[in-house]
């Protein structure tokens, strides 16, 4: 069993007995896709919400949730499932810093960002450990399709 690492702005794929995990997600958000029949697990690492709002058209494209959910979702059909057998995981999209603007909120709008891409596809949220006001750390086993959560003042979560 071998640890796949995603980096922020990033994703990946793995099949059983690889893990990915994700570091780091603060206000970022981890989504894990699962298709329970092959064991083809995928995760991405997105900061922000919406592509169209990005200054410089050269972006990294797998930062956004729309356009690197799609990125995901697409390197995992070229690997054998398809959009109606994948099912979703999320974490993270804290509010690190105190703000009175929702729009600085970049934690809520990146979560309801991942819900809308997500919701597209129709593919279901089955487990969700969003919000609050502290970062995470996301381990995604392809051999049953289970995240394990873990933050350095909280308990570990497996969902």
């Amino acid at each position: 069993m071998g640890t796949i690492n995603v980096g922020i702005s990033d994703l990946n794929i793995a099949r059983e007995p690889d893990v990915l995990a994700t570091y780091a997600l603060g206000s970022c958000v981890g989504i894990c896709l699962y298709d329970e029949k092959i064991k083809l697990a995928g995760l991405a690492h997105i900061m922000l919400p919406w592509s169209a709002e990005a200054s410089n058209t050269g972006d990294n494209a797998r930062r956004f949730a729309d356009t690197g959910i799609t990125e995901l979702i697409s390197m995992m059909c070229r690997n054998g499932t398809s959009v109606n057998k994948l099912t979703a995981k999320i974490a993270g999209g804290a509010q690190m810093f105190k703000t009175k603007s929702a729009v600085f909120n970049i934690g809520d709008r990146n979560v309801a960002a991942v819900k809308k891409v997500l919701s597209s596809y129709k593919i279901p949220i089955i487990a969700e450990q969003t919000g609050e006001n502290y970062g995470r750390t996301v381990f995604f086993y392809s051999a049953n399709g289970k995240m394990e959560i873990r933050a350095a003042t909280r308990p570990t979560i497996i969902v």
